[in-house]
């Protein structure tokens, strides 16, 4: 994603995305209803997972790389 389009908004509805009990869930366990739930639905439909798309790069789901 293009990061120079990224305003602060998007970071701000992001770090919600990042602090969801649901996304955290998703992203560490990759398996299992709220898995699927996120998988399907965070893109499509909420703002917070779409956000944090733009500003990541990765899906809401995706478990977070190493650093």
């Amino acid at each position: 994603m293009d990061k120079e389009n990224v305003t602060e908004k998007d970071r701000e509805m992001a770090q919600v995305c990042l602090n969801c009990y649901f996304g955290k869930i998703a992203r560490q366990e990759q398996q299992g209803l709220v898995y699927s739930c996120v998988k399907n639905f965070s893109g499509k439909f909420c703002p917070f997972g779409q956000a944090y798309e733009k500003v990541y790069g990765r899906k809401a789901y995706e478990p977070i790389p190493a650093q």
